[in-house]
């Protein structure tokens, strides 16, 4: 096992490489003027001059390059052209609302998808089963920017002064504060370390932070805010995991070994969650990595209508602006999340099933 994920990740190392190289070609490739989409229209030419020395554009993009990696390979992704601020720190402030978003937009998919489909395959051919089919092609159908605009007008305005009614933007209500776990028990942690970077990626995560300090009040609020961009955002996933759910399992139900189980007198529920269902779950997990990498890659457009601060908001703002600091680090952020989600994936290939040796 060790030796496969060492291999794994040995052969991670030119696909990264060449995400790097690919993004940082695209991103220049992107049509109009930095200078322009920065400073604005009005900026002069001699101004526009200065702008691109400074920022090294100048140079030949072979050399833009090669001083790009050398700076990733310290693990400095650089400053933002636009805010003059080290990309790390926008990482930090920005990546834990999505990894919020995208893990509570998996695990909503996970607790309906699962059982729809479940349930779908144990009904087979019945009225359940084709409701539910047409339930999920209804929900790959539907675009997220559509649902999360209705929900907002449902939940937000017509649920107005009801105790169904939902925040439709922002995360946290105006004069709460989320306060850093180490501030409330008292640690003391230097600014610009390396650990003040790693407390302030784990207090970022709102949620988690009210959590282990106790702040239910931050807690409730924090969720309350997130369940709309969650149900927006899982909506296909769900739909993608119930019919794969539905075909995997309704595969497996026509093996030999489940006939068998049927024969001998077992409980068709016994035959299927303890003889049907793990074997039916490899094609699931596969999708679940694919999916999960989908939200923190795709959730642009749901925090734009939601107005959430986080990479993928961030990320369209930057293409616009052509701030290419902030494209190139969060798309290898979003890169390097594949990948470890795909390894995960395959890692757990050999706990589901014994005769995949992965080694």
């Amino acid at each position: 096992m060790i030796g496969y994920i060492a291999r794994r990740l040995l052969v991670s190392i030119p696909v990264l490489f060449g995400i790097l190289l690919v993004t940082f070609i695209l991103a220049r490739s992107i049509p109009g003027d930095p200078c322009k989409a920065i400073l604005g229209e009005k900026a002069t030419q001699e101004v526009c001059e200065r702008f691109t020395r400074k920022h090294g554009f100048d140079r030949p993009i072979y050399v833009q390059f090669g001083l790009y990696m050398v700076r990733i390979l310290q693990g400095d992704f650089g400053n933002s052209i636009r805010f003059s601020r080290p990309v790390s720190r926008i990482l930090i402030e920005r990546l834990p609302m999505t990894i919020e978003l995208a893990v509570g937009g998996l695990i909503l998919a996970l607790l309906i998808g699962v059982p729809l489909g479940l349930i779908s395959a144990m009904r087979h051919n019945t009225g359940i089963d084709v409701t539910t089919m047409i339930m999920a092609n209804i929900g790959i159908s539907m675009p997220v920017f559509w649902l999360g605009l209705m929900l907002s007008y449902v939940f937000a305005l017509l649920m107005k002064g009801t105790i169904f009614w939902l925040p439709p933007s922002g995360r946290l209500s105006a004069g709460l504060i989320s306060i850093p776990f180490y501030e409330v028990w008292g640690w003391t942690v230097q600014a610009g370390t390396v650990k003040a970077q790693a407390v302030n990626f784990i207090a970022n995560h709102f949620i988690f932070n009210s959590l282990i300090t106790g702040d239910w009040k931050l807690l409730n609020d924090a969720i309350r805010h997130l369940i709309l961009p969650v149900v927006a955002l899982s909506t296909i996933p769900m739909a993608i995991i119930a019919r794969m759910t539905r075909s995997s399992l309704l595969e497996v139900l026509g093996r030999d070994y489940v006939r068998t189980a049927r024969a001998k007198g077992a409980k068709e529920r016994r035959v299927v969650m303890n003889h049907a269902f793990r074997n039916a779950l490899l094609p699931v997990v596969t999708i679940l990595g694919l999916q999960m990498g989908g939200l923190l890659g795709g959730a642009v457009l749901t925090e734009t209508v939601f107005g959430l601060a986080g990479v993928g908001r961030m990320l369209f703002e930057a293409i616009t602006a052509r701030d290419y600091p902030i494209i190139q680090a969060f798309t290898v952020v979003i890169a390097v999340s594949y990948m470890i989600i795909n390894l995960i994936v395959d890692v757990s290939y050999g706990f589901l099933d014994p005769r995949i040796r992965l080694d």
